[in-house]
């Protein structure tokens, strides 16, 4: 019985849990490492997010006949240049657009109110049960409404303070860039013959699915995201460079983020005029069907090959667990656990053709 799949998966899992309470139960023990963790875990994401957008100019540049503290330089050149375009040119912008949502807000929630308050009187008398459900409705819609410009401020000022705060962000970048060839051989040199070329392939699995996600979301949602402004400045949405730059981040959240980035473009949109809900529909349904159909396939094709109800009940536990941050990490997280458990199962069925042979 000890050789059998499950069992052995039963006692792991245990085994884990077992860790984990041990952890929770002495946590003063952990706490400083928990502490350098967290410090260094958000620097070490954007450099490996920035390693994978960048290895691909760095290997370019290489095969030029650069060497590489050239390319590194090159890289780091591009990536200042890019930082200051978006602080001095399009910072302003996005700052003037929110600033111009923050003083509408009260007059969208009056209006928000006062639609309700016309539906309801045009429903005539409703059961008291309605009326509560529907008071509640309201100040929740109010709330939120409310609170969404503040929201928006927040969030922009963190992802730019983050950006510029996080000093560990080059550095990790940089020597990711310089030693990345080091890591896996440094891995694999602890093993050797068929486990070698196991933990080997595993890795490599491992790298291709992460850079084929992150390279792939960051071009879909940029593509996504200049669509969305290119149609929204013409049809002369209000808030069209903010609602791009928001659009842009949400949709690095498969199928869950585009529809998140549409309700504030549909909600802007039916308070300056009713007619542009349509024409704001039809610019988020072409750009959608244009992604589903002609970019993502040609992006990233098939090879994460995850299904999409997979995916979506990945994104609402992670939400659930970790929040935003477990949202953004669901998927690619997933990802990478399915590479290491289809190369476990591959190697268990390479040992059990082994076994049946000597037999």
């Amino acid at each position: 019985m000890t050789r059998k799949l499950w069992f052995q998966v039963g006692i792991g899992i245990l085994i884990s849990l077992f860790i984990i309470k041990y952890i929770v139960d002495v946590n003063w023990i952990f706490s400083p490492i928990l502490i350098v963790a967290k410090t260094i875990f958000l620097p070490l994401l954007l450099g490996g997010v920035l390693f994978y957008i960048t290895v691909p100019i760095q290997t370019f540049l290489e095969k030029q006949k650069i060497p590489r503290w050239g390319s590194i330089s090159i890289i780091f050149v591009t990536l200042i240049g890019l930082l200051w375009v978006a602080v001095s040119i399009i910072g302003p912008l996005i700052t003037e657009q929110v600033n111009n949502l923050i003083e509408n807000t009260p007059a969208i929630v009056q209006e928000t109110n006062n639609l309700i308050m016309e539906l309801l009187r045009q429903a005539g008398d409703l059961p008291k049960w309605v009326d509560k459900e529907i008071e509640k409705a309201t100040d929740s819609i109010s709330t939120i409404t409310s609170q969404f410009g503040i929201w928006i401020v927040t969030f922009f000022q963190s992802v730019i303070q983050g950006t510029l705060i996080l000093v560990l962000t080059p550095f990790f970048l940089f020597f990711m860039l310089k030693d990345h060839e080091k890591f896996l051989p440094a891995v694999t040199k602890f093993f050797s013959g068929e486990t070698k070329k196991w933990v080997h392939k595993t890795f490599s699995d491992i790298d291709d699915v992460l850079s084929l996600y992150i390279r792939g979301q960051i071009l879909i949602s940029s593509i996504l995201a200049i669509m969305l402004f290119i149609g929204y400045y013409f049809i002369g949405l209000n808030f069209a460079l903010l609602l791009a730059v928001f659009a842009f981040f949400m949709n690095v959240i498969p199928f869950i983020g585009p529809w998140i980035a549409f309700i504030p473009a549909l909600l802007i949109a039916f308070f300056q005029d009713p007619i542009m809900v349509v024409w704001v529909s039809l610019i988020t349904l072409v750009a959608q069907q244009t992604d589903a159909n002609l970019i993502t396939p040609n992006i990233m094709g098939k090879t994460l090959n995850i299904h999409p109800l997979t995916i979506i009940t990945v994104l609402l536990a992670a939400g659930k667990i970790a929040g935003l941050l477990g949202i953004l990490l669901a998927v690619p997280g997933y990802a990478v656990g399915k590479a290491i458990v289809s190369n476990l199962y591959e190697k268990r069925l390479a040992i059990r053709k082994a076994a049946n042979k000597t037999i």
